[in-house]
């Protein structure tokens, strides 16, 4: 007798329904049907997961070539992890102290007489290290120095205690320059070698002023109120400066330090209702007369050059402010 095979061999319905029935085979029944359980998406739900890990990926790729793009366009540089440079620091000289040291060491040093050589060696004695050799400072102790002025011109520090102050100086009628060591140490200051004579400051032409167009009508018209302008000015009353300034304009005087003597010039270029004008005034000295060169005195004066903004306004000109002109001197 021949046993027939219980197996079905009829086509499945799909891959997944074989697949459990295989597995399944203590439970015939189940043979051929689809799971109920939710193993069934995991093919769909991992497909999602790489997709979306792949969005990421290529995000931070594009996001790392942007900066890698815009370093090289920008010319940024990494920042760096070495620790910072250490920032030269200024020395701790005590420079106006220095200047004004310099200036009373000059007044010494730069007066210098056979008949008061013991008073020079004395008085330098404050500025010199204790025991100097030379009471003099490289004075021979023949011909003479006279000081007439000074003032300091610059302090070149070299290190918290060592500088040199530059003094600017007149010595005999002729104008110096002088270079003077100071040491600082502790609260304490001393000149630290022989001083150095330099030359004075070379005189220089300034260049030439632009030509300018001017307006001879209205340089005319100014001569007359600028007079009565400047004598006003001279003797500082407010009331009659007042007359010829522009609204929200001050302008103090000279409160009779100098008297007007006269209007020399007047340059005013051609333009609109604003106008700065250069003027040339003779001041008086007050007391101050001199022996001309015939008989009798003449009154010390001083020709003196003004830059001047003046402002139109209902038909007049009135000062709007007053200073020094800085044109070259000889020029128009």
């Amino acid at each position: 007798m021949v046993r027939r095979s219980t197996v079905d061999r009829s086509p499945q319905p799909d891959l997944y329904g074989a697949g459990y029935g295989a597995e399944a085979g203590d439970h015939p029944q189940g043979a051929g049907k689809r799971p109920r359980s939710g193993s069934g998406w995991r093919g769909a739900g991992g497909r999602w997961l790489v997709w979306t890990f792949r969005v990421v990926v290529w995000a931070i790729l594009l996001i790392i070539g942007y900066r890698g793009v815009m370093a090289i366009v920008l010319n940024e540089t990494p920042p760096s992890h070495t620790p910072p440079a250490r920032v030269a620091q200024t020395p701790n000289f005590p420079a106006e102290l220095a200047g004004a040291f310099a200036l009373q060491f000059g007044q010494v040093y730069l007066n210098a007489s056979p008949a008061t050589a013991s008073q020079r060696a004395s008085e330098l004695v404050a500025f010199l290290p204790p025991g100097a050799p030379d009471d003099q400072l490289g004075w021979n102790g023949g011909g003479s120095l006279t000081l007439q002025s000074e003032q300091v011109a610059g302090v070149r520090v070299q290190d918290a205690q060592h500088a040199v102050v530059t003094l600017l100086a007149r010595v005999n009628g002729k104008m110096m320059e002088l270079g003077v060591p100071v040491y600082a140490s502790a609260g304490g200051m001393g000149i630290s070698g022989e001083p150095a004579w330099l030359p004075a400051p070379a005189p220089v032409a300034p260049p030439a002023q632009p030509a300018v167009n001017n307006d001879s009508a209205t340089e005319s018209e100014l001569t007359s109120p600028l007079r009565a302008f400047f004598a006003a000015y001279a003797s500082g009353d407010q009331s009659t400066l007042g007359r010829f300034l522009a609204p929200g304009t001050s302008v103090t005087g000279l409160g009779g330090s100098v008297v007007f003597g006269s209007v020399t010039g007047v340059t005013a270029p051609v333009g609109g209702t604003v106008r700065h004008i250069v003027a040339t005034v003779v001041w008086e000295i007050p007391g101050q007369a001199v022996k001309g060169p015939r008989a009798g005195t003449s009154t010390a004066s001083l020709e003196m050059t003004y830059a001047l903004t003046i402002v139109r306004q209902h038909g007049t000109w009135y000062v709007q402010s007053i200073a020094p002109a800085t044109q070259a001197v000889g020029q128009p």
